[in-house]
């Protein structure tokens, strides 16, 4: 399985594959036409009143997933379409978050790795 994830504000790197941006908001300080992606797919982000609950706040990173996984599966559709993409070949995650650790990104691959491993 070929899934990365990137800050959107690093230039692309050797062999990324697909772009996807996952983060409901356009990431601060950028244009649309510097930045390299293929789809900019909403629907796999946190709610805006998940990621105002959250707020990158390391205690709180294990509700957050909880939350968070139960609204990817509400987003069949769109999950199964990032899958059909990973199972096709190589997709880098775009998030705009400065901690990578604690960001939607991060809890985005484990749950995909989750459903690709069933």
């Amino acid at each position: 399985m070929m899934l990365r994830i990137r800050r959107i504000y690093e230039s692309p790197g050797g062999d990324e594959g697909y772009r996807v941006l996952i983060d409901r908001l356009w990431p601060r300080g950028l244009r649309k036409d510097q930045v390299q992606f293929d789809v900019w797919l909403k629907e796999v982000a946190p709610s805006t009143e998940l990621r105002r609950w959250f707020q990158h706040d390391p205690a709180k990173w294990s509700e957050f997933k909880v939350r968070y996984f139960l609204e990817l599966d509400a987003q069949p559709e769109a999950v199964a379409d990032l899958i059909a993409r990973v199972k096709e070949g190589p997709v880098t995650l775009l998030f705009g978050a400065k901690a990578e650790r604690y960001s939607n990104a991060s809890a985005l691959v484990e749950y995909l790795t989750a459903k690709l491993e069933r």
